[in-house]
């Protein structure tokens, strides 16, 4: 009789493992590898290999296969199957059942057996895999909305509600007052409404820039809802008649275009935080979110009890929010009053904190730093649990550089705020630049693009670009590409993703001549391109054509030391090496000792890795191991490092060291344990 192949006999071993534990919740990769006596990195490659599916997925495709059979063959209930077949959530079963079948499991009885027969295991496409968490917003997912998200039969213990139809919008407020002027109150309540609905963690609430774009818009509740892929839309109206305050809000579902829920209020002017406060809570309860005592604590707080300085704020917003240099300069003045009329108003003495770092943000001598400082320690003072104050020492600390003393005050915020867009895309940043961490880095760019919907097709392109940029250094190959294809879909021109794609491309196929031709293809647009220009210099340099690799090299270290630029001071050593092949050897040795110099002052996870290198250089063979050796113990570094690490030619003569093998697999493992407890958390966070 003949052996199965190793690839198969690998497949139903796993599978089997898997059935036996099929009910246990916990029983995951780590679980799985145990049963097979393989470590966890094993597991992770070999199932990779065999089935093109991370060891999580693999798991789950097992477990909702069996799903979809008792679903097919029982009378069993949707939540005791879910349980059955190890899901601890059933609203987490219900998602992942509808990403992978492409219906939610209530609609199993009307499709029949003879269709499901040949959709076990499909490939889904990823637009449909991560179309809820993401949101990509067409006019196409309201239809699929309206399908997935009305099923025919729900049994009474199966939740229905799922988190997706939390997701809400509020459309800029219309003015109905015949004074023109009073368009900042009107937008005050709408802020104020936005605001207040942010800090109610069970809500996905869109950002303010988002919804902006919508203020003067003729396109239906439908569209819109598309766009912003939310399923509640808040629309509202108002107007100042005196002391008086009259507004018109009403709560629309956007899957049916029925109104939920809708008042009219008419209040006075000194009512109006009251007024503020129950509108939120209205909404709250009408779409069943669930408002924890801490939020009611944060909705019901009052910013001031001076009207007069309430007026000077809101008269301060549009100006602010405008984000420019005169926009700055004309809230500042108006701030001022506000603080003048009450010393305690936290809000403003944030907004006067984040102007002035904004006023001081591109400027190589910084004038602000200590004012930033002192009205962010009031804003704190007066409310420690504001959001506002918070972002503002946060940006206090990243004003002197201090990136690591401004984290914890971006997360508390977002503690108060979970749908602080703003807080999202700052930790986004920092993560991806200041403090690289590729695990944090992708987790906040998706939290992001589910918050922050772009105004425009520009920035909306590079926002699919960052997010591609998140995702493939986190080994997310197919996902990247998915995306750095719909910023070029959305904007053409968009000069920074064709080079991703290129690399994107390489990360899938490891093909280094496309890559290059690809590369030298962008530069012939723009020879200005000095980014492009020590790229294409770093292929040629990888395959050793240390010619070719001169001749890019040269007029980017030229350019660079003109202009005084310390732009890419990790390719030192790369550079200097080619100069000293090409017999230009006292040229070599000043970039060697500023590569040193480079690695000495780098405190990134990145430090062992660069040092390694250069003790391969100079021959310090068993430190460079040892260098090596500290870096396989970093966690969340990038995909790059494992794609282009071991093609260094500085490393050619370690490379028969004894332990060099050893070290890079650990490295690589490393990375692959990452990548998957990675896509773990995503996924039960709803991410990915």
């Amino acid at each position: 009789m003949l052996d199965k192949p190793k690839g198969q006999k690998f497949t139903e071993e796993a599978k089997a493992i898997v059935l036996e534990h099929l009910s246990d919740e916990h029983f995951g990769v780590s679980e799985l590898a145990n049963a097979m006596y393989m470590s966890r990195s094993s597991l992770l490659r070999k199932c990779k290999k065999q089935t093109q599916l991370s060891a999580s997925q693999f798991i789950r495709q097992i477990r909702l296969e069996e799903a979809m059979e008792l679903l097919q063959d029982s009378d069993l209930t949707v939540s005791e199957v879910s349980y059955r077949v190890g899901f601890g959530s059933t609203s987490y079963f219900i998602k992942c059942f509808r990403e992978h079948f492409g219906y939610p499991p209530g609609e199993v009885g009307n499709h029949s057996t003879e269709e499901e027969e040949g959709k076990k295991f499909p490939e889904i496409p990823f637009y449909k895999k991560y179309q809820w968490p993401i949101g990509i917003a067409s006019i196409v997912l309201i239809a699929v909305l309206v399908y997935l998200l009305t099923p025919s039969s729900p049994t009474p213990n199966e939740p229905m509600k799922l988190e997706v139809e939390k997701s809400i919008a509020v459309l800029p407020f219309k003015n109905e007052s015949s004074d023109s002027t009073n368009l900042y109150f009107v937008n005050g309540l709408m802020e104020a409404s936005l605001g207040n609905l942010q800090k109610i963690e069970d809500l996905r609430v869109i950002s303010r820039t988002s919804v902006e774009k919508y203020r003067n818009s003729d396109k239906n509740i439908a569209e819109i809802a598309a766009e912003l892929d939310v399923n509640y839309i808040v629309e509202g109206s108002g107007q100042k008649v005196g002391d008086q305050v009259l507004l018109n809000i009403q709560l629309i579902d956007a899957i049916t275009d029925t109104r939920v829920w809708g008042e009219q209020y008419t209040h006075q002017v000194v009512d109006i935080f009251a007024l503020q406060n129950e509108v939120a809570k209205k909404i709250a309860d009408a779409i069943e979110a669930k408002v924890t005592e801490s939020e009611l604590e944060q909705i019901d707080k009052k910013p001031t009890d001076n009207m007069v300085a309430y007026d000077y704020y809101l008269k301060a917003q549009e100006p602010f929010n405008r984000e420019t240099i005169d926009g700055l300069l004309e809230a500042i003045p108006l701030f001022e009053k506000a603080i003048e009329e009450d010393p305690k108003f936290a809000l403003v003495y944030a907004d006067l904190a984040i102007a002035y770092y904004y006023l001081d943000l591109y400027k190589k001598e910084k004038q602000y730093t200590e004012t930033i400082n002192n009205y962010a320690d009031k804003a704190l003072l007066y409310d420690s649990k504001l959001t506002e104050s918070l972002i503002a020492k946060a940006l206090y600390y990243m004003h002197t550089g201090d990136y690591r003393l401004a984290v914890p005050h971006l997360e508390k915020a977002l503690e108060y705020n979970p749908n602080a867009s703003g807080v999202v895309n700052i930790l986004s940043s920092i993560y991806s630049n200041a403090l690289p961490n590729t695990g944090k880095y992708l987790e906040y760019a998706l939290k992001g693009i589910q918050l922050d919907v772009a105004d425009n097709n520009i920035t909306q392109s590079y926002t699919y670009l960052h997010l591609s940029n998140a995702l493939v250094q986190s080994g997310f190959t197919d996902e990247a590409l998915f995306y750095i294809d719909k910023s070029l879909e959305i904007n053409p021109d968009n000069p920074y993703a064709p080079y991703l794609k290129a690399y994107i491309r390489y990360a899938k196929n490891q093909d280094i001549k496309q890559t290059l031709n690809t590369l030298k293809r962008e530069l012939r647009k723009d020879t200005t391109r000095l980014d492009i220009l020590q790229e294409v210099a770093k292929l040629h340099y990888f395959q050793k054509e240390f010619d070719s690799a001169y001749h890019y090299y040269k007029p980017f270290n030229d350019i660079r030391k003109s202009q005084g630029l310390g732009i890419y001071p990790q390719e030192d050593i790369k550079i200097g090496y080619t100069y000293e092949k090409m017999g230009h050897q006292e040229e070599a040795d000043s970039l060697i000792t500023a590569y040193a110099e480079y690695c000495e002052n780098d405190q990134s996870i990145y430090q062992p890795a660069s040092m390694a290198v250069l003790y391969a250089y100079e021959g310090r063979y068993a430190e460079a191991i040892e260098q090596y050796e500290e870096f396989s113990t970093k966690n969340h570094f990038m995909y790059w490092m494992i794609l282009f690490m071991t093609m260094d030619p500085v490393l050619d003569s370690l490379k028969s060291y004894p332990g060099y093998d050893a070290v890079i697999q650990k490295i690589e493992d490393r990375f692959w344990e990452n990548h998957d407890r990675l896509e773990e958390t995503l996924e039960e966070k709803g991410l990915l």
